[in-house]
C-alpha cells in the first residue's frame, strides 16, 4: 500500500486519495514500462524480507551473514532484480559472486544511516521470540551485508528486532515493548564514549515516544513529526533514513497500542517514504497483536499478487512463510531443551 504513494509529499496523497487505505495497483520503477504490478504486489524491501526469511527456513535456526548471502548467489536473477531490487542490491549481489566475504560487503556499502536493514529483518526477530538480546545480535551480525557494525542504520534495526522479539513474548505489554526499544537503543555502546555517540539514537526515539504521547490522533502526530523530518530527496534515500522511519515506525506503534491496521493506514498517509515506515509501523505491530488484526482480504490480495509476480525471489504466501519461520522458531527451541536436558 505504501508503495503505491513512496516519495510523495503528504499533501500529494491527501490531494489524490483523502485516506488511502486501500491496495492498489501501481508502478515502481522506470524499467516497469511494460509492468503494472497488481495490488498488493510487495517492491524491495519485502524482496530482502523474502531472503532473509528463506534462510532461516532452510536453516530452521538463527542465521549468519553468510547463511543470507548463500541464498542471495542462489535465488537471486539480476535481469529480475532490475524490476524488484535497488542498484545497490545487484551490485552486493555481484560483490558477493566475485567472493567478497559476506561480512565484509557491507564495508562497501556508501549509505550508512538508510532504513534497508531495519525495514526487512523482522524475521531476525521471530527467530528470536522471547531473545531480544539474540534478534539484536542477530541484526548486527547479519547486517554486515548492509552496512558496518557502527553504521547507525544497524543500530536501529537492532533496537528495533529487539523490540519484535520481546513483542512475541507472552504477557508483553505496549509499555514493555517501547521499554525493551529504549533500552537497546544504546546497544553495543558500553563505553562512555560510544555511549554518547549513540547517544542520539535514544534522543529520537524518546522524542518520538514523547510525540505519540502528546499527540491526539495520527495526523496531530504526523504534524508533530515533519517539524523535525523534512526535505531530503527520495533517489538519494534522504527520506529513507533509519532514525525517521524507526522513530516514526514506533511512535505510531505507541499511538496506536499496537493495533496493525490503524498503523500501516497512517504510516502510508504520513508522506514520504510511506513504505518502509508502514513495513515498521506494520511489522512491530503484527508482532505485538498478530494476524487477526489485520485485515484478511489484504492478506489474500498480497498472495494473489505474489502468485502472479513474475520478478520476485520466491512465492511463499504470506501463511506458508509464517509457517516456515515458526516450525524453525519451534526446532530451534527443540534443539535448545535437548542441549539444556542433555548438560544438566
Amino acid at each position: 500500500m505504501g508503495a503505491v504513494v513512496e516519495g510523495w509529499p503528504r499533501e500529494r496523497v491527501a490531494r489524490t486519495y483523502g485516506v488511502l487505505d486501500r491496495l492498489l495497483p501501481y508502478r515502481h520503477y522506470v524499467e516497469e514500462t511494460n509492468w503494472k504490478r497488481l495490488a498488493g504486489t510487495t517492491e524491495d524491501g519485502i524482496e530482502r524480507q523474502k531472503l532473509i526469511a528463506t534462510a532461516i527456513i532452510e536453516k530452521q535456526d538463527r542465521i549468519l551473514a553468510q547463511d543470507l548471502v548463500a541464498v542471495w548467489v542462489r535465488d537471486l536473477e539480476p535481469r529480475k532484480m532490475t524490476y524488484k531490487q535497488e542498484a545497490f542490491d545487484r551490485s552486493l549481489l555481484e560483490m558477493a559472486r566475485a567472493g567478497v566475504p559476506p561480512v565484509e560487503l557491507g564495508r562497501l556499502w556508501p549509505y550508512p544511516n538508510v532504513v534497508s536493514m531495519a525495514r526487512a529483518s523482522h524475521p531476525l526477530g521471530l527467530i528470536n521470540a522471547g531473545d531480544p538480546r539474540g534478534a539484536a545480535d542477530d541484526t548486527i551480525e547479519v547486517g554486515k551485508v548492509y552496512g558496518k557494525e557502527t553504521y547507525f542504520g544497524l543500530r536501529w534495526g537492532a533496537l528495533y528486532n529487539a523490540a519484535i522479539a520481546h513483542a512475541c513474548t507472552p504477557g508483553a505489554t505496549v509499555e514493555s515493548v517501547l521499554a525493551t526499544a529504549r533500552e537497546y537503543a544504546g546497544y553495543r555502546a558500553e563505553s562512555a564514549k560510544l555511549f554518547a555517540r549513540y547517544d542520539t539514537i535514544r534522543h529520537d526515539l524518546d522524542q518520538a515516544l514523547e510525540f505519540a504521547r502528546q499527540a491526539r490522533d495520527w495526523q496531530d502526530l504526523r504534524e508533530r513529526f515533519d517539524t523535525v523530518y523534512f526535505g531530503g530527496g527520495y533517489f538519494n534515500y534522504g527520506m529513507a533514513q533509519a532514525n525517521e522511519i524507526v522513530a516514526k515506525g514506533i511512535g505510531l506503534f505507541a499511538l496506536f497500542r499496537g493495533d496493525p491496521k490503524a498503523a500501516i493506514i497512517a504510516a502510508v498517509n504520513f508522506g514520504r517514504d510511506t513504505d518502509c515506515l508502514a513495513a515498521v509501523a506494520g511489522g512491530l505491530s503484527g508482532a505485538f497483536s498478530g494476524a487477526r488484526r489485520i485485515p484478511a482480504q489484504w492478506i489474500a490480495q498480497v498472495n494473489r499478487a505474489t502468485k502472479a509476480d513474475r520478478y520476485t525471489n520466491n512465492r511463499r504466501t504470506i501463511e506458508q512463510t509464517s509457517a516456515g519461520l515458526l516450525r524453525a522458531f519451534r526446532a530451534r527451541q527443540a534443539r535448545l531443551a535437548s542441549w539444556s536436558r542433555k548438560m544438566r
